[in-house]
């Protein structure tokens, strides 16, 4: 296999695909947008999916690319259409590009741009493969390490999620990357699906915390999605790693 070019690569997901790619043997170039050292068994290169600077030159010599990069805004449907020129001048075989479940489902502004994004990997005329995950162990402590800021703890109300363990997913990643394209491939969600509120509660347990929790519902068809459980994949329960074991790692015994 040829280099394999991992954007958003120090980010949750791409150092942990990184790491894997490493660990098989992979030539890996890592894009950042800022200078790093080597000594990791990676080709770091700088270069902004944005504003394009430093995107053909990573380009070079690349089979394989690897979209993981996520500002979490608008801005990544020109990050998306920049790394899909990039990569047809460069002649790559391969773009797997990482997205979510239910972004065609749940209307929220978010969704809406990564499923953008999906249709221009479609259009691209490259051979291509769509994976699309649940949210992560980390992103849902992210949110609850917010809440537990606030004088009240917010859950929302008749909503579901089915966090899976990064790992997991970064595994599924590699394992695609010596793969043909194949177009959407099977998603991956975690292994169970949980209430919001039972999320919730199992953090403030761990983490030793006492909060009042505050119901909300979210409005419009964005909540309509949520409570339908359009961003679940219950059939797709693939993942092994749990919530409370994603809870041990953060908060050991305490």
């Amino acid at each position: 296999m040829g280099t394999v070019l991992v954007t958003g690569a120090t980010g949750t997901l791409g150092r942990e695909v990184v790491r894997l790619l490493v660990a098989r043997g992979v030539a890996v170039r890592g894009l950042s947008r800022r200078a790093r050292a080597g000594g990791d068994g990676v080709e770091w290169v700088v270069g902004d999916l944005v504003s394009g600077a430093g995107i053909a030159e990573a380009m070079a010599g690349v089979e394989v690319v690897v979209d993981c990069a996520t500002t979490q805004k608008k801005e990544d449907l020109a990050g998306v259409r920049t790394l899909v020129a990039r990569a047809r001048e460069a002649g790559v075989r391969h773009l797997v590009y990482v997205s979510i479940v239910g972004i065609d489902r749940v209307p929220i502004a978010y969704y809406n741009t990564k499923l953008a994004c999906e249709r221009v990997v479609r259009e691209s005329g490259l051979g291509w493969t769509v994976l699309r995950a649940t949210q992560f162990h980390d992103l849902v402590l992210r949110f609850f390490d917010a809440s537990v800021r606030l004088p009240v703890f917010p859950v929302l109300s008749g909503t579901a999620c089915q966090p899976v363990d990064v790992r997991e997913v970064a595994a599924a990643v590699a394992d695609l990357v010596g793969e043909e394209p194949a177009g959407f491939s099977p998603e991956v969600g975690g292994p169970q699906v949980r209430s919001y509120r039972e999320l919730a509660e199992a953090y403030l347990r761990a983490a030793g915390r006492r909060r009042l929790l505050l119901t909300l519902r979210v409005p419009g068809a964005a909540g309509r999605g949520f409570r339908a459980g359009g961003n679940l994949t219950p059939d797709r329960a693939v993942g092994r790693g749990t919530f409370e074991e994603a809870l041990e790692r953060r908060f050991g015994g305490r």
